[in-house]
């Protein structure tokens, strides 16, 4: 199919006026990141170094994701134009409120990694590059929650990847050289299939700018490919995500690396492919989304029972986990399948949930390895009698991830389950409480035979590490701050909902005059 034609005056499609100091916000963080890993490349032959800039250097790049999620609260959507161009033909970086909370959240889980990344990298790790593959990792993350380009986000999707790679054979061990193949077999998959969704896109439309997008599909829905398109991009963000049917990739690799590097993949790269399947399917495509609704919920469903079931037959504490993060994955997706306020918010909340639990649950189980011995559940006991605060803490995290309350996995459980009691989707709310169930079986199995039980052999007693200590409490006490005191992130989570489900104002961010021909 021939892409549109268009008569507009490219010298009327310049910039002329100067940027609003404030929009440069918009491209600070990825900026922050991309010369911050060069600086730390420069500095491979200094590991220790290395280290000591890369963390305030996290720090920074969390105070300014705060300082843009500030901005956009305050004062509506920003739009930042790369070479002056005017969308669609400039590359725009478009930060709505669901893109700047989903960057900042991120901030904070590769901070804490950060942190605990100086315990459990050794020199060697560091000369190999974790630190700047770190950053990169940051920049492909952050650029994909705030382009609003779909081929730009296609773009952040290949320098997260690249680096993922690099961070899962960090060591290069056999097991390692493994998981890393099948992690990146999948993905490549996946990316294909993206890109060719993107040339159809580009093919029917004539433009990859995401507001430009949404004002022209309801005009070319009779005549483009729209359900193809649809369909094609579920399917690649779903092997993103690690949704069912497309899900085993997932435990079969996340145990393999470095625990931080499990813990940053963990809570950080299955929540990119979420994001990228909300932002088109709800904001570019909702009539396409409706009609597949059908179909993500049956995947929905799956895929938070499989996980659930993956996770109650494991015995590695590392591969249960795995499964908890798809189980996870499931929830989100059943907020897709349901749309509108309700489904939308509950899984935008479940995310910024599950990016702060799942990086905090894997540095949780380096501890347990480090205190206990390994990650095996039938070498495993005694944890409790070794250390009560410890046990406190990993009971929370453990409690947070069933959906029980007081803590914030308990939130956007009641907003989907409600929302699928309303829509009469009874049977998904129902999979959504017995997934829940199941993990609560799963993890009272985990806390019986590694915490409860008697050692097999006498423990020594391990006491706590700042560099491991510190970012496992503080990522335990904002899941018990999203607990107990929701109505905040509630509020922003229905907001952002609200910004994909009517997107009027993303589009004048983009198009203040209205869109271009």
């Amino acid at each position: 199919m021939a892409a549109p034609t268009s008569t507009i005056d490219l010298s009327a499609a310049l910039i002329t006026a100067p940027v609003p100091i404030g929009h440069w916000l918009a491209i600070l963080p990825v900026a922050h990141c991309i010369t911050l890993g060069a600086v730390l490349l420069m500095l491979r032959g200094y590991p220790r170094l290395q280290a000591w800039l890369a963390i305030p250097g996290l720090a920074a790049l969390a105070l300014i994701d705060a300082a843009l999620l500030a901005k956009v609260a305050a004062d509506g959507q920003l739009t930042m134009v790369m070479g002056r161009w005017l969308p669609p033909f400039g590359i725009a970086f478009t930060v709505d409120l669901f893109g700047a909370l989903m960057a900042f959240t991120a901030a904070l889980a590769a901070l804490a990694g950060g942190i605990y990344a100086l315990a459990d990298i050794g020199e060697s790790g560091r000369r190999y590059g974790f630190f700047p593959l770190l950053m990169l990792l940051m920049a492909g993350v952050t650029g994909a929650f705030l382009t609003g380009d779909v081929f730009n986000l296609y773009v952040w999707f290949e320098v997260l990847l690249i680096s993922s790679f690099g961070l899962i054979i960090l060591g290069s061990e056999r097991e390692q050289i493994d998981g890393a193949l099948k992690y990146a077999v999948l993905n490549l998959i996946a990316t294909t299939l993206f890109l060719v969704g993107v040339g159809i896109l580009y093919a029917a439309f004539g433009t990859l700018n995401m507001a430009d997008i949404a004002a022209k599909a309801g005009d070319l829905r009779g005549t483009a490919p729209l359900m193809t398109l649809a369909s094609l991009f579920l399917l690649a963000f779903g092997m993103k995500a690690a949704a069912f049917p497309v899900n085993f990739w997932l435990p079969a690799a996340y145990h393999t690396p470095r625990i931080v590097v499990s813990a940053l993949f963990a809570g950080l790269l299955t929540k990119v492919g979420i994001y990228a399947l909300i932002r088109v399917m709800v904001m570019l495509l909702p009539v396409e989304r409706q009609e597949l609704s059908p179909v993500i919920a049956l995947a929905a469903a799956a895929t938070i029972v499989v996980g659930a079931l993956g996770a109650l037959a494991e015995n590695d504490i590392r591969r249960l986990f795995g499964y908890v993060v798809i189980s996870g994955i499931g929830n989100m997706l059943a907020g897709v399948a349901l749309g509108g306020l309700g489904g939308i918010s509950g899984a935008v909340f479940y995310a910024l949930h599950s990016m702060v639990l799942m990086t905090a649950l894997y540095l949780a189980a380096g501890e347990i390895a480090r205190r206990g011995g390994g990650f095996s559940l039938s070498a495993l006991g005694g944890l409790y009698r070794q250390s009560g605060g410890f046990t406190a803490l990993s009971l929370v995290l453990f409690l947070a991830a069933c959906g029980l309350p007081p803590f914030s996995g308990f939130w956007p459980k009641v907003i989907l389950v409600k929302a699928s009691l309303d829509l009469g989707a009874w049977w998904l709310a129902a999979s959504i409480l017995v997934g829940g169930f199941l993990t609560t079986i799963a993890f009272g199995r985990l806390f019986l035979l590694a915490y409860w039980r008697p050692a097999a052999i006498a423990l020594t007693p391990s006491g706590p590490r700042w560099r491991t200590g510190l970012p496992l409490a503080a990522l335990t006490a904002l899941v018990i701050g999203f607990g107990i005191l929701p109505e905040q992130l509630l509020a922003l989570s229905q907001s952002a909902a609200a910004g994909l489900v009517d997107p009027q104002a993303y589009l004048h961010s983009v198009f203040p005059e209205g869109r271009a021909p």
